[in-house]
């Protein structure tokens, strides 16, 4: 890491949102000779208090199959000081969420109906 130049202010940057109040990562992942910290957190609430906390303003929610379970993933990412800092989720996806989603309303008339 260059401008965060030791592991040590890479992890004093977390230390300073669990001091803050957030919950400690479940999964943080620092690249040896690298600029990329990687933090995984276990909930949306826990995603939005690090991506605010960290000031991540990229975005990207990918859903994938995962052996017959449907999963999203979402990513937000920031650069601070020449290192690149993401926060993922990933969360299980309900197949009755699809479904609604897919269903008909029987409540809603088409326009030309009325």
């Amino acid at each position: 890491m260059t401008e965060l130049a030791t592991r040590a202010q890479a992890f004093g940057l977390i230390a300073e949102g669990v001091a803050a109040g957030l919950s400690a990562p479940w999964r943080l992942y620092l690249a040896r000779g690298c600029r990329f910290l990687s933090l995984n957190v276990g909930d949306r609430a826990e995603w939005t208090a690090w991506r605010t906390h960290l000031g991540c303003p990229e975005l990207s929610v990918r859903v994938y199959d995962a052996g017959g379970e449907i999963r999203r993933s979402s990513v937000a990412e920031v650069v601070l000081d020449g290192c690149r800092i993401s926060v993922e989720l990933t969360e299980e996806v309900s197949t009755d969420d699809l479904d609604r989603l897919l269903a008909t309303d029987p409540t809603f008339v088409e326009p030309e109906e009325r």
